[in-house]
């Protein structure tokens, strides 16, 4: 299944719900790939910045194989892979509906990190599961209602001290909240370090569930 998650607003926690779903799917299954839209996801990973081409780099290119795509994935643990982000800015707008049945046919959960949704996102949230990560405070809320993008469910991102609960969330933008993840600088401290999937984080995963 295609799962693509998308924000409005930059800091909303796209990165870090991506990269711990994908890494609960490949632990359950056996395989998941993890695609990074936006850039961000080797550093959360704990990876070394790739030099070799990546999903948009396979967009531009003549070669829309699912070998082509493949050859792409560096593997990040056992069972699970990340498609990078690659360097290419234009293609032809007929790749992207591709993209999105190359990913449908691997055959194993997908999630996308698509980062502040593009019409690439949008794309290929629109060929799968469409998730939005938001913060429950009013300008995300704003944005998100104009954003045209239909989504599926809402994942709250949620710290102390904001006035907005999940309920106003689901009330604003009329979808349901799937999970709701509570802000823990223990993460924050793992992401730092490039351990974010290296450590189990029991009482994430556990908020993951209607996600992953």
């Amino acid at each position: 299944m295609l799962h693509t998650l998308w924000s409005v607003k930059g800091g909303s926690g796209v990165t870090l719900v991506s990269a711990v779903t994908a890494a609960i799917f490949a632990r359950r299954s056996g395989r998941a790939v993890l695609v990074d839209l936006c850039g961000d996801q080797p550093a959360a990973l704990g990876i070394a910045e790739p030099s070799s081409p990546g999903v948009r780099d396979w967009l531009a290119s003549t070669d829309g194989s699912a070998q082509a795509l493949e050859r792409l994935f560096i593997q990040v643990e056992p069972g699970l892979w990340l498609l990078p982000c690659g360097t290419a800015q234009e293609w032809p707008e007929d790749r992207q509906p591709q993209l999105a049945r190359v990913l449908l046919d691997l055959g194993c959960d997908v999630v996308v990190d698509a980062g502040l949704i593009t019409d690439l996102g949008r794309s290929l949230a629109s060929a799968g599961r469409s998730l939005l990560v938001t913060r429950p405070c009013y300008l995300a809320l704003r944005r998100a209602t104009s954003a045209r993008v239909q989504a599926d469910g809402v994942v709250v991102v949620a710290d102390t001290g904001r006035a907005l609960s999940g309920a106003d969330v689901a009330a604003v933008l009329g979808l349901s909240v799937v999970a709701s993840i509570e802000v823990d600088p223990a993460i924050a401290r793992a992401v730092d370090a490039g351990l974010l999937i290296r450590r189990t984080h029991k009482a994430l995963e556990r908020s993951l569930r209607g996600v992953a």
